[in-house]
């Protein structure tokens, strides 16, 4: 797998996580002001994998919960976050 290609495959699975739990759905879409049908539609873009990523980051427990469910470390999903928007895109400053 290319590094390139590893922030992509964690949003997919995120996606996937998120989707089998319909708390998180509804949360998410609450948020975001996303519909359902819209899900589809923006799978695999960065117009959907920014705000979910986000959304996850928001609560420590969803970032606890996903990481042990996806078996991956609580700091991959900022730093995903930051490898799809680049530095500066989540808040911080580019020195």
């Amino acid at each position: 797998m290319k590094d390139q290609d590893r922030p992509q495959q964690l949003t997919a699975s995120l996606l996937l996580y998120v989707l089998e739990r319909p708390e998180l759905v509804e949360g998410f879409l609450g948020v975001s002001g996303l519909r359902p049908e819209d899900l589809r539609q923006m799978a695999g873009t960065a117009a959907l994998d920014l705000p979910l990523l986000d959304y996850i980051l928001e609560d420590d427990g969803r970032v606890l919960d996903a990481a042990e469910a996806l078996n991956l470390r609580p700091e991959d999903f900022l730093k995903t976050r930051i490898a799809l928007d680049g530095p500066g895109g989540y808040g911080w400053e580019v020195g």
